[in-house]
Formats: structure tokens, C-alpha cells, sequence
């Protein structure tokens, strides 16, 4: 589908036009990294209710494009929502992550809701709107929600695992229920992402951080097919952008298999090997290491100038290879967005 040339850089670049300098935006941009974050989430008793109260988390999206001027903004939300909204009990526990009461067979599939809650999700779209109203005209929104097997693998667990060890059991013992878990994920994902689009966002993305976890086979099944059902039903209305961190070599491939405008980079894939082994005009985006960022100076210098010349003259959008953590000093995110600026030209 041939979409109307827009001003906004990120959305030239995902309709295939090299910009230079290329559009830039960070994962986890808006975060405890910022002094000015760190107050907000002090007004709120917890995570969850942060994500559902839609004048902080506008306020909390805006915040570092006020401070940074970054290309695109993304909503401030959670993956987790979505099994919240389909039923299941998500809780944060402070220091120790998301907890959630684990699906551990077929009984505690059937406590899910057949479909998702929409109406428990209005903060979400209420929050976009209110984003809308103050976000500068050149600057994109972009939503997202997590890529199935990502979700999937929380939902099992109850909690994040080193290996995904849980949720890739129950896809080798019982994988008719699994199927029926990823295909739920799916159906509420696509419902999920038209409301947020409806709601006013331009592009979204589908992080799916755990895919790598799977064994060839799996990949293709619990990874790379839902995530091309999710696109073939969103992408003719906003670019999509998948994130499939992990996968390694398999990204050359991706982005025409999986049906996505925009590929996402892990910081382990090496720059130049992406330019080469990726069709031409795919988009790309990535994918700088945080630490690099937290290390500031030599390393953020050499880490970013050598991205900015792999992609030379291709249509890439310019971020990490991950998100920004929490140690990350804020004047090394402003460094990095004029370097970029600047050496991309």
C-alpha cells in the first residue's frame, strides 16, 4: 500500500527514503534514567497504575522530546497489559519485576477472557490523545504492543526466566495449548494495536525480546508467523516495525517473511553485516549497545559513527540495540542525539 509523503522523517524512512541525518528515537527513552521521570512514578503506589493513569503517562512519553527533540515518541505503557487485559492477574513488585499468576495448563487458559478487554484499556488511548495535544507536528507516535511468544513466555512463567525455559516446555508438551495461548495473543494484539491506532498513532512496533530463545523449528511457528499475522492486519493502516532481539543471522530474511516496514537491531548484530545482508530498501533500525551509551565519550563516539556508516544512504532509523537503562547519565543521551545529528550528514 503506497501511504501519502509525510514531513515526519520516521515515517519517510519506513516508507523507504534514506534520510540523512537518519530519524532518531531510543527504546525506553522515557525511564528512571530521568531525574524528571523518577519524580512522576513517586506519585503513583505502583507500576501498573502508572500506565493507567493517562495524564502521568503522557507527561511521562513527552518528557524526553522536550528534553532531547528524539524523532518519534513512544506511548508509555507496558507489554503487560495485554494479559491484564485478558484477565489474568499482573502485578510489579518493587525491585523484582512483573509477577503474574502463571498459566500452567489448560484449566488456567480457560481463566483467561476470550477476548480482550478493551474497556480496560481506555487510560491507554485516553493517554495517547492526550500526547497528541502537545506533541511537536514533526515528531511521530509510535505504539506497541509485545510480540506473542514474548508475552506468552510472562504468562506461563508469571514472571521473566533467563531461558524462557517454562513457556518453551508447554510448546513442546502440549503445543495444541500453546497454539491456543499465541493465537489469543494474536487476535487481542491486532484489537489492541487498531484502538491504539484509532486513537491517533502513526507506527507501531512489536518487541519480541525473547525470540532468540527458540530453537529453529519453534522460531518459525511461535515467533515469525504470529508476528506476520499481527502485520498483515495493522500494516495497511500505520508501518509496522518488528524487534525480533536474538535471532542472529535469521534477520535476513525477516523483514519480507514476517511482512514488517521497519527490521529492529540487536546490539550483538553487527552493523555492516545488516547493510549487506538485508535487501536494500528494508529499514532498519538500531543499534548501538546502552552500555556504550552509559560509557559516554569514546565508546558512545566509535559505537555511533560506526552505525551511521554502515547505513550510510539506506533508509535507517537511528537507536540502541536495546533500551536505555536506568544508569545511563541523561547529558550522554543529549550527546549522542547531536552526534547524530551531526555525523549523519
Amino acid at each position: 500500500m503506497t501511504r501519502p509523503a509525510s514531513a515526519k522523517t520516521l515515517l519517510r524512512v519506513l516508507a523507504g527514503e534514506a534520510v540523512d541525518p537518519p530519524p532518531i528515537w531510543l527504546m525506553r527513552q522515557a525511564g528512571r534514567y530521568l531525574p524528571e521521570y523518577r519524580a512522576l512514578r513517586a506519585r503513583t503506589p505502583s507500576f501498573l497504575d502508572f500506565c493507567y493513569a493517562p495524564k502521568i503517562a503522557a507527561e511521562a512519553t513527552l518528557q524526553p522530546i522536550r528534553r532531547y527533540g528524539f524523532d518519534a515518541a513512544i506511548l508509555f505503557s507496558d507489554i503487560l497489559v495485554v494479559p491484564d487485559a485478558l484477565g489474568q492477574v499482573v502485578r510489579f513488585e518493587a525491585g523484582e519485576g512483573p509477577r503474574l499468576d502463571p498459566i500452567l495448563d489448560r484449566a488456567g487458559f480457560e481463566r483467561l477472557k476470550p477476548q480482550i478487554d478493551l474497556e480496560r484499556l481506555s487510560p491507554v488511548f485516553e493517554t495517547i490523545g492526550r500526547i497528541l495535544e502537545t506533541l511537536p507536528e514533526e515528531t511521530a507516535l509510535i505504539g506497541f504492543c509485545g510480540a506473542p511468544f514474548t508475552v506468552a513466555s510472562y504468562m506461563v512463567a508469571g514472571r521473566g526466566t533467563p531461558d524462557q525455559g517454562p513457556a518453551r516446555l508447554m510448546a513442546y508438551r502440549d503445543p495444541e495449548l500453546f497454539a491456543a495461548l499465541i493465537d489469543r495473543l494474536v487476535e487481542a494484539s491486532i484489537a489492541y494495536l487498531h484502538r491504539q491506532i484509532d486513537a491517533g498513532v502513526e507506527v507501531v512496533q512489536i518487541f519480541d525480546t525473547w525470540a532468540g530463545a527458540l530453537a529453529p523449528g519453534e522460531y518459525e511457528r511461535w515467533c515469525l508467523e504470529p508476528l506476520r499475522r499481527i502485520a498483515a492486519a495493522v500494516s495497511p493502516r500505520v508501518p509496522v516495525i518488528g524487534f525480533p532481539k536474538g535471532i542472529g543471522a535469521r534477520l535476513a530474511g525477516f523483514g519480507e517473511a514476517a511482512g514488517v516496514a521497519g527490521v529492529g537491531l540487536d546490539s550483538g548484530v553487527d552493523s555492516f553485516w545488516a547493510a549487506k545482508a538485508l535487501p536494500r530498501g528494508q529499514t532498519t533500525q538500531g543499534n548501538l549497545d546502552p552500555l556504550a551509551l552509559v560509557a559516554g565519550g569514546p565508546a558512545l563516539e566509535a559505537g555511533a559513527r560506526r552505525i551511521l556508516d554502515a547505513f550510510r544512504g539506506r533508509p535507517h532509523i537511528f537507536n540502541l540495540g536495546h533500551g536505555v537503562t536506568p544508569q545511563t547519565p541523561p547529558e550522554h543521551v543529549a550527546a549522542l542525539v547531536e552526534l547524530v545529528r551531526r555525523e549523519g550528514r
